[in-house]
């Protein structure tokens, strides 16, 4: 039998054994993070993001793939939703479109008006705690702390509604049934503000589609206009075909996804029928546990065919209102 001090030896050894378990080295990038004795440059803080670890190292990769979809000359999808287009990042957007540094874009309809009104009034900045009874009392609309006053959406009506009598005008004299790109297209047009992400894409003819354009205020807009005017009609159809068919014979495809839902799907459906994108860039905080699209990892799309299995993609989980100007800053703005 061991004696109590040999059974005591033999577990150390094993515990030794388990916890000091041999291993093999590793060769790659070693993990290392700035040093601020090297005074503050921000160009180089952001390149020691590729040795962070994390999502650092997650964002660096996104770089590094906007910068290979710009090499490449790629036909760039860009999409993003309401939300963003309701912060800062607005004159993101239009700083791309300005300067045609995509070909294509998808968003829904918040992403659209709401470029409009604020050619019309400000967003102000408030508070993510501020009471929603007391807002709702002063006629004040919350987007997480940011501040929209009723009088804007007032302002989108009134600026809305007559353009919605010419396209229905022109539907009645010649047939035509605008498509909601053809709208966007006409709201571009008619505001003539150099601020608007949909004036410079109307000036650089770069289509922005809204699959959900009915939606939001443009939805409740379409409403009351079609209360007297029930035969107004918009369509979705031909936009599904004209989005389609963008990607038909290109030689390189990338994607560029900031959000989910109705616009990380179209993007990335328009992609499957040319049997996946070359390039793939999500920025978003979903979770892929409920099988929803919207936290689907770029894994899940190759394996629907709407990235291809040999393509460069990565997702970064964060807030595009702090990661976007900083990948732009690396790669289209460069």
């Amino acid at each position: 039998m061991y004696s109590k001090i040999g059974f005591v030896m033999d577990k150390k050894e094993i515990m030794k054994k388990n916890i000091f378990r041999e291993s093999e080295e590793l060769e790659g990038v070693a993990i290392k993070g700035y040093d601020f004795n090297e005074g503050v440059d921000y160009a180089k803080i952001v390149e020691g993001f590729s040795s962070t670890g994390y999502q650092a190292t997650q964002f660096s990769k996104a770089v590094d793939i906007v910068n290979k979809m710009i090499k490449d000359g790629t036909f760039i999808y860009f999409g993003y939703t309401s939300n963003m287009v309701s912060s800062g990042l607005r004159e993101v957007f239009r700083y791309l479109v300005e300067h045609k540094k995509v070909n294509v874009i998808v968003t829904t309809a918040g992403g659209v008006e709401e470029d409009i009104i604020k050619c019309l009034g400000d967003f102000i900045l408030g508070s993510f705690t501020a009471s929603g009874a007391e807002l709702r009392k002063k006629g004040i609309n919350r987007i997480g702390n940011i501040f929209v006053p009723n009088s804007r959406y007032v302002r989108f009506e009134e600026f809305l509604q007559p353009i919605l009598k010419e396209i229905y005008e022109e539907q009645l004299r010649i047939g035509k049934i605008f498509t909601s790109s053809d709208i966007v297209w006409k709201l571009g047009e008619k505001i003539n503000d150099k601020r608007s992400i949909c004036y410079w894409a109307w000036k650089n003819k770069i289509r922005i589609f809204c699959p959900a354009i009915c939606d939001g205020a443009i939805g409740d807009n379409i409403y009351f206009f079609s209360l007297n005017n029930n035969n107004f009609k918009i369509d979705i159809v031909k936009d599904t075909e004209l989005l389609n068919n963008t990607s038909i014979g290109l030689k390189k495809s990338g994607v560029i996804i900031l959000g989910t839902g109705v616009v990380k799907h179209s993007i990335l459906n328009t992609n499957m029928l040319r049997n996946g994108a070359d390039y793939g860039v999500y920025i978003n905080n979903a979770q892929e546990f409920d099988g929803s699209d919207a936290g689907a990892l770029p894994e899940e799309a190759i394996s629907w065919g709407k990235i291809l299995p040999e393509a460069e993609s990565v997702k970064v989980f964060g807030d595009a209102t702090i990661l976007f100007p900083l990948l732009v800053a690396e790669s289209f703005a460069k």
